[in-house]
């Protein structure tokens, strides 16, 4: 039996259910976004954006959302990659975030694509660019960013489908 991924653990569908039917015809689809989850928050090779960082990043966006449970899953992420009160402060929209330029920098963009996407502009990637991130780590970050974005809209289409009655 394969281990169930995050999609599928945080929905929950009951077994026999026609959500978890649904859930099942798209298997490959769940299996995909595991392989991603897994591409995009603990890669073999990070670059210049930490295990740790990309948790607290991701841990931060669930919380923009409200989705408590996958903000529960990235917390774990961000402390088996070794939680410091930086890291911390930088995964919890409600505290304020000095953590150094870049990192502020990082935190600016997250927030922006994440709370009011249609407003980021190549500005917003060239302040980026400024704080010493490389074209490569950026694209490490937006990829982060699409995913985790993606990971929620998946969970909370899933959730409704089974509200759904």
């Amino acid at each position: 039996m394969q281990p169930i991924n995050i999609i599928e653990r945080i929905v929950n569908a009951p077994t026999g259910s026609a959500l978890a039917e649904a859930m099942q015809q798209r298997a490959e689809i769940l299996r995909l976004s595991q392989a991603s989850h897994d591409a995009v928050v603990v890669p073999k090779e990070p670059g210049d954006l930490s295990h740790g960082e990309r948790a607290a990043l991701a841990e931060r966006i669930t919380k923009l959302n409200g989705a408590d449970e996958l903000a529960e899953h990235y917390r774990a992420c961000l402390e088996n990659a070794g939680a410091d009160e930086t890291l911390l402060a930088i995964a919890d929209p409600a505290r304020d975030v000095d953590a150094g330029v870049r990192m502020n920098a990082i935190v600016r963009f997250t927030d922006l694509v994440t709370v009011r996407p249609r407003e980021a502009t190549r500005s917003d990637l060239e302040a980026l660019k400024t704080v010493g991130m490389s074209d490569a780590d950026i694209v490490r970050l937006t990829e982060l960013l699409a995913f985790v974005n993606y990971q929620l809209r998946v969970v909370a289409g899933f959730k409704l489908a089974g509200s759904v009655r």
